[in-house]
C-alpha cells in the first residue's frame, strides 16, 4: 500500500515516541512534530481508518502490524541517511532534516542499493 508522505511522518513519530517514552499519546506527536492538536487529531483519525494504528480508552496509541512495518521502514531510512550525511560532513541537525526530506522519496532499490554499499563500506566512513 502506498500511503501519503504525511502519514509515513506520522507512523515514524509514532515509533519514535514509543521508544522514547514506551507509550504514545496525540499530545506527544503534536509536540514531536510541531503541528496543531486538531491536525493530529483528524491524521489519526485517518489512520485508524487505515487500519495503521488503533488507540485505547485512555488515549494511548499502537501501531497496529502494518503501521509498525511502514513506521519502522521509514525510520531505518532516516536513521541510516542520517548517519551517511553526518560521516559525509554535515552538521548534524542538518542531516536529520535532509534525511528526513529524502527518505519517503526512494525507491526500495536504491535504498537498499545505498544501505549496502554504506554497509559493506561502513569501515572505511570512520576514518
Amino acid at each position: 500500500m502506498k500511503i501519503l508522505e504525511s502519514a509515513e511522518n506520522y507512523l515514524e513519530a509514532i515509533l519514535m515516541g514509543r521508544e522514547e517514552k514506551g507509550a504514545v499519546r496525540s499530545i506527544d506527536v503534536v509536540n514531536h512534530l510541531g503541528f496543531s492538536k486538531p491536525s493530529v487529531s483528524v491524521a489519526m483519525k485517518h489512520l485508524e481508518a487505515d487500519d495503521l494504528i488503533r488507540r485505547d480508552g485512555d488515549g494511548y496509541i499502537c501501531l497496529t502490524e502494518s503501521g509498525e512495518e511502514i513506521a519502522r521502514m521509514i525510520y531505518e531510512r532516516h536513521n541510516l541517511l542520517t548517519d551517511i550525511f553526518v560521516r559525509l560532513g554535515v552538521n548534524p541537525e542538518t542531516a536529520r532534516e535532509d534525511a528526513c526530506k529524502i527518505e519517503h522519496d526512494l525507491s526500495e532499490e536504491t535504498f537498499e542499493s545505498i544501505k549496502r554499499a554504506y554497509t559493506a563500506h561502513k569501515e572505511e566512513y570512520l576514518k
